[in-house]
């Protein structure tokens, strides 16, 4: 990578997961490393010393992953001038060598993105503050994250498909009190909405675990 007078230059290097992990525990501000990627970049000075990690894997929203969608899941790096712009090319490029069409990511409120704008991303859309992830159907223990305003970030090819409607990311809490209710595809009775968290598919256990057997023999 061409750096300005004046400046380290920089150099992009395949990164196993778990040193990209033990860089993200002591460097990350806000979050700890995440539960799995499809491969992790590194960036360093011309002495060889990491200055910086970018972890890529499937999108965390189910909504996005349509298999031609990756997320950046976490970039860490020591302050060292231009690491997350380069890490975020990065990142893109190797995603679209294998084949992506799209990449993703968010940043929190009060981050201006500025390194995501350096590198080519743009941002499609400013999401609000939600009081979680947990909910009865998935259970998550609380980040420290929660009530924090998000933007969501893209970069794609000139053939990628529309992005999918943003419910999952902003979808409302509460139960619904219209409509029609929805049916189990195992047995079709009346499923219960939960009060929180994703509207669950089949009415009880029993008919999630038919359904699984079958798709799995």
């Amino acid at each position: 990578m061409t750096a300005p007078a004046g400046a380290q230059r920089l150099h992009i290097r395949p990164l196993k997961w778990k040193a990209a992990c033990s860089y993200v525990e002591q460097h990350h501000r806000h979050h700890d490393p995440p539960q799995g990627h499809q491969f992790s970049l590194g960036v360093q000075t011309d002495n060889g010393s990491l200055v910086g990690v970018a972890i890529v894997g499937r999108p965390v929203s189910r909504h996005f992953d349509n298999g031609l969608t990756i997320e950046v899941t976490r970039v860490a790096t020591d302050s060292t001038t231009n690491a997350c712009s380069a890490l975020y090319a990065a990142a893109w490029r190797t995603a679209r060598n294998a084949g992506y069409r799209r990449a993703i990511t968010y940043t929190q409120d009060g981050e201006t993105g500025a390194s995501l704008r350096a590198a080519g991303w743009r941002k499609v859309a400013d999401l609000p503050a939600r009081p979680g992830w947990d909910a009865p159907s998935r259970p998550r223990r609380t980040l420290g994250t929660e009530n924090v305003a998000r933007a969501l970030w893209e970069i794609t090819t000139h053939d990628a498909p529309p992005l999918p409607e943003l419910r999952d990311e902003t979808r409302d809490e509460t139960r619904s009190t219209q409509g029609c209710r929805r049916r189990c595809p195992e047995c079709k009775r009346a499923v219960n909405a939960a009060a929180t968290g994703r509207p669950p598919r089949y009415c009880s256990p029993a008919c999630r675990q038919r359904a699984y057997r079958r798709r799995t023999r």
